[in-house]
């Protein structure tokens, strides 16, 4: 089956190959030095490498059913950005290990979790990936432009802008593979919701087992997360909730925001940076 692109969506997407300085220098609140912000990323950071996985897959699985041959392409390309991006987060696993976090308890369970949502329907697991990309392409769109991450570690701060990036490029290829497969507005809003509990519930669940470890009470995560929220762009904030609405609307599309420059000069700032 062949659908019509979004006229923004046939960009290239170059896979690249960062090789990022994962070392003892790396801090383990780099975030500015608060602690949740720090273990927010971390807890994202743990689900990455299965979860993309989990989204090459779902997309693999419906490539041979599309005749644009841009699309398949741009397919291919999602799934070696992906394929990268789950071998740098990993990469990174051994920081958090050198640094005393047990985490593979962590990895165990959510890598079961993910074999268990290999038995849906392929429809709703590409629906999910569609959904999930939704939300790492706004929240991509926010870490690009938080000023605040330019001040994270300089390691982390690139692992961000790079992910952050990639996200934003290849943000529409699994919701037009959707649409390309034929998937409905009720599965697709179905596998959105899944994805909303599935990636909340983890982040939410590997925070809170990283600030354990750190000896960090309930009260004083609480005001951490009132610092957090005092010092957020309002208009940031309200970009990412009306983002996750629009997903509703039946006419949405990924590149109805057009943020493609604004990732490529981050990407160039760090890559400047690193230069240096």
């Amino acid at each position: 089956m062949s659908a019509e692109l979004h006229p923004g969506s046939r960009h290239p997407i170059p896979v690249r190959h960062p090789e990022l300085p994962f070392d003892e220098s790396i801090p383990r609140h780099f975030a500015n030095g608060n602690p949740v912000a720090s273990h927010m990323f971390n807890a994202l950071n743990l689900t990455f490498p299965d979860g993309e996985r989990f989204f090459i897959r779902a997309v693999n699985d419906h490539v041979a059913e599309i005749e644009d041959p841009a699309l398949r392409q741009q397919a291919r390309a999602f799934a070696g950005q992906e394929a990268v991006h789950g071998r740098e987060h990993e990469r990174y696993f051994d920081v958090l290990r050198a640094q005393g976090y047990r985490i593979d308890r962590f990895l165990d369970r959510f890598r079961l979790f993910g074999r268990l949502l290999d038995r849906l329907p392929r429809s709703v697991r590409l629906a999910m990936t569609a959904g999930a990309e939704h939300y790492t392409a706004t929240l991509g769109h926010f870490a690009l432009s938080d000023e605040k991450v330019q001040s994270f570690h300089p390691t982390m701060r690139s692992l961000i802008v790079w992910h952050a990036c990639e996200e934003v490029e290849h943000k529409a290829v699994a919701y037009d593979v959707m649409q390309a497969s034929g998937i409905s507005y009720p599965v697709r809003i179905l596998g959105f919701l899944l994805a909303s509990a599935a990636l909340l519930g983890w982040a939410a669940a590997g925070c809170r087992m990283l600030l354990r470890q750190d000896g960090i009470t309930r009260e004083e995560r609480r005001a951490l997360q009132r610092q957090l929220e005092a010092e957020a762009d309002p208009e940031l904030v309200e970009y990412v909730r009306g983002q996750l609405r629009a997903y509703f609307r039946r006419d949405f599309h990924p590149n109805q925001v057009d943020d493609l420059s604004l990732a490529h000069r981050r990407l160039a700032e760090i890559e400047r940076l690193r230069a240096a």
